[in-house]
């Protein structure tokens, strides 16, 4: 009996744990779950497209496909990505609504992909009304820094994704 506990409880802990990418933004550390990334690629030219917000900085042929990449320095602090050697773009699968899209994002670093268990993480701070924090899926403590852990569908508002996927049309 005291096995089959152990067992129960090892596999719950298991099951508990989550991969997540984790990548450097403007000083802060943010992460987000590998399940909705496609690949993480060297930043390249950007073509830019007239008369889009300026959080999009533009678009990238990736293999054929027309792939808009936005600026989540510009998006999130109105800071946008400094560009360096070690500047990516991380494709992404995104659900909004309706919608499907695969947009990149431009990062300051990639870091690495790390376990998270459940449990290390707290639900999002809530900041009070006028403070939109429904983006964030999660605070994770990690080595001794809190890491922002990013819901991707939660991450641009219905009317961003419209202008976005009407640029991939």
């Amino acid at each position: 009996m005291q096995e089959q506990i152990q067992s129960i409880e090892v596999a719950e802990g298991l099951s508990q744990t989550e991969q997540y990418l984790t990548f450097q933004m403007i000083d802060k550390s943010y992460g987000l779950e590998i399940l909705n990334i496609k690949e993480i690629i060297e930043y390249s030219e950007v073509t830019d497209v007239p008369m889009t917000p300026d959080f999009i900085l533009g678009v990238i042929n990736l293999r054929g496909r027309v792939v808009p990449v936005i600026d989540l320095g510009l998006l999130f602090a109105g800071q946008p990505v400094i560009l360096t050697r070690r500047t990516s773009i991380i494709i992404l699968e995104v659900k909004n609504s309706d919608l499907q899209l695969e947009i990149g994002i431009a990062v300051d670093v990639v870091n690495e992909v790390i376990d998270i268990n459940g449990n290390d993480i707290e639900p999002s701070p809530s900041l009070g009304d006028k403070i939109n924090t429904a983006f964030i899926s999660g605070m994770a403590k990690v080595d001794e820094e809190f890491l922002i852990l990013l819901n991707v569908e939660k991450v641009m508002s219905v009317d961003e994704f419209t202008i976005i996927s009407s640029i991939q049309s």
